[in-house]
């Protein structure tokens, strides 16, 4: 079974959704045989690479109310996030950054893509790190195992620019608009953070309706191999 996530690195709610569908997948009896892919998703294609004010401030600044509202605001995010064990007390002091690199460095990362994902999201949320900053982006790498110089080989060109597009059209292909946003082999979508019971469900019904293999016949047999012996 495979789950699709379209998430930003710079989405409280796409962390919290992460543990809460990992808590989900720790009670599913196949887990084993659940692919997770991460799939790219910008939340602001126009934020700048080089930040110049922090979430609160922009926050603060889109809605109203300045940086000290907007501060009110997140802090009710901030005790969701405690409650499955993510510490966002420096989350408003992060930058508002665009994610672009990030996410076309996490297309570069193959089998290591869901752990440098978890990095990206700890060093912005818990660590306030500028995900935006190469040198960032190489060292978050380089701790997840990736070659530092393969990475920033990435980022210094306009490598799986194409993948992270791809990514985006797929998402408004199948209607969303926001993120997180869960795809289960591709037949059952589900938007937002959901309770970890709503993961647990969908896990159990895309199980339990997985459609087995059709076979098709024009009719009589054809020939074919079968273990060590071929129809001749």
């Amino acid at each position: 079974m495979r789950i699709e996530i379209w998430s930003d690195v710079v989405c409280p709610w796409c962390y919290i959704g992460k543990r809460r569908l990992e808590e989900a997948l720790a009670g599913f009896e196949h887990r084993d045989e659940v692919e997770v892919v991460w799939r790219s998703f910008q939340l602001d294609p126009s934020a700048p690479t080089e930040p110049s004010e922090n979430v609160a401030e922009a926050i603060g600044r889109k809605y109203g109310g300045g940086a000290g509202q907007a501060r009110q605001m997140m802090a009710q995010v901030q005790q969701v996030a405690a409650e499955v064990g993510l510490d966002f007390t420096r989350h408003a002091d992060a930058l508002h950054l665009s994610t672009v690199d990030a996410h076309r460095l996490l297309h570069a990362a193959g089998d290591l893509r869901g752990e440098l994902k978890e990095a990206l999201l700890h060093a912005y949320f818990v660590e306030a790190r500028n995900v935006a900053d190469h040198d960032v982006l190489v060292e978050v790498a380089a701790s997840m195992g990736l070659d530092p110089d393969r990475a920033r080989a990435v980022l210094t060109s306009d490598a799986h620019a194409d993948d992270v597009a791809a990514d985006v059209a797929q998402a408004a292909a199948y209607g969303a608009t926001g993120v997180p946003f869960f795809v289960v082999d591709a037949r059952y979508g589900v938007s937002g953070a959901q309770p970890t019971e709503v993961f647990s469900r969908l896990l159990e019904q895309a199980w339990a309706e997985r459609s087995p293999i059709t076979m098709v016949s024009a009719g009589g047999t054809a020939p074919g191999c079968e273990g060590d012996e071929c129809a001749i």
